[in-house]
């Protein structure tokens, strides 16, 4: 919708610098709106662009639009994304080159992705590779990663995110979205519910290691996590504003990220457990679990321990009172629960499939992920709670 990139560009004019030209330049979260991909695609010229999907996504929107191409009297090039031996499609090189050979063989000028968080992974790295630009077409709202300009990509085993560029177009069919899986929408819900902890790491990291920070960005992400909270009910029965409200805030969230030029506002160690697991049922050949519910059940187990930390940290001044009342105003993970078990998602590691023994290996170890980040969690393995 016009309306979230105004939103954003006009947040963008009050940053030094703002960074609207890395934004698309079209958004559209309606009912029927992949029916809007076609003629976008003629508009810009586009002579050969390639449709990437996998087997599921091309079902529910691929095949579409490879009948309206094929109405206008020319053939889609189209390359179906193979999963791995467990059968997850996964972001890792096999991809990436599956998609960039396909790029090659047919010369394409553009890139459509079709489907969810890691098809838009893959894609957005092969269209940044072969410096061509891609469409984005959701076909879950499952994630925030829709308009991210990096890739979170497994290489050899470990989870990096490398610089790729976000979406021209925004195409999110509403008609589309309600269908998904419960679980994926759940996902969704659940990756807007762990803003609550990154937003809380990104104030602790400017607080105590003074991280670059911007109150813009960290307000246009609240305001998506409220939005969806405020509307749990409504997603969780998948009506029409339930899923636009949640489309649009995850939109927003990944808007407000391209803004800064970082992902401290999104990205806490709620998501650097849901890597570490990740990184870990890869490594033990197991099936992966959806990225979002991990990162929701992740964040309840985070609040459970920041909100026993405080007890014991050595919190002195001002700047110790400060850090005591942004945990004080973290949800109690009792919360977090309830409100993943609105959406139908799993609210708790049993639930979701984690044992004890890797959350607690998690737990130690998963701020190595992502070393410059200065999160409580980190204060807390490296025994410095004191403020």
């Amino acid at each position: 919708m016009t309306q979230i990139l105004e939103r954003i560009q006009a947040a963008a004019g009050e940053l030094e610098g703002g960074a609207a030209s890395a934004l698309p330049q079209v958004i559209v979260v309606d009912p029927g709106a992949v029916h809007r991909v076609i003629p976008y695609v003629k508009e810009k010229g586009w002579q050969v662009p390639l449709l990437v999907a996998d087997e599921h996504t091309f079902k529910v929107a691929g095949k579409s639009l490879e009948q309206e191409y094929a109405n206008l009297g020319s053939s889609l090039p189209i390359t179906i994304v193979l999963p791995n031996a467990q059968g997850d499609v996964i972001a890792d090189e096999s991809s990436v080159v599956q998609v960039l050979l396909s790029i090659q063989q047919n010369k394409s000028d553009a890139v459509i992705v079709v489907g969810s968080g890691t098809l838009h992974d893959i894609a957005r790295y092969a269209a940044y590779s072969a410096s061509i630009p891609f469409v984005s077409v959701p076909t879950a709202p499952s994630v925030d990663g829709f308009t991210s300009n990096g890739s979170p990509l497994i290489i050899r085993g470990n989870k990096i995110t490398i610089p790729a560029a976000g979406p021209v177009a925004i195409f999110a069919d509403t008609d589309i979205l309600r269908e998904a899986p419960t679980a994926m929408i759940a996902a969704g819900f659940g990756d807007m519910l762990g803003k609550y902890t990154s937003l809380f790491d990104w104030k602790y990291g400017r607080l105590t290691a003074e991280e670059p920070y911007s109150p813009v960005v960290a307000k246009i992400t609240e305001q998506a996590l409220l939005a969806c909270v405020s509307h749990a009910e409504e997603i969780g029965n998948r009506t029409e504003q339930g899923i636009s409200v949640l489309t649009e805030a995850l939109i927003e969230s990944g808007l407000a990220i391209l803004l800064f030029g970082q992902s401290h506002s999104a990205s806490g160690a709620e998501h650097h457990l849901s890597h570490y697991w990740e990184m870990e049922y890869i490594r033990t050949g197991r099936r992966q679990l959806l990225h979002g519910a991990k990162v929701g059940v992740a964040c309840a187990e985070i609040s459970a321990l920041y909100h026993e930390l405080v007890k014991s940290m050595e919190l002195e001044g001002a700047l110790g009172e400060e850090v005591r009342k942004e945990i004080s105003n973290l949800p109690q993970p009792e919360r977090i629960r309830e409100l993943l078990r609105t959406v139908h998602g799993p609210s708790t590691i049993e639930e979701l499939g984690v044992d004890e023994e890797l959350l607690g290996r998690s737990l130690a170890e998963a701020h190595f992920i992502r070393m410059n980040r200065h999160t409580l969690l980190r204060a807390r393995n490296e025994r410095k709670l004191t403020v």
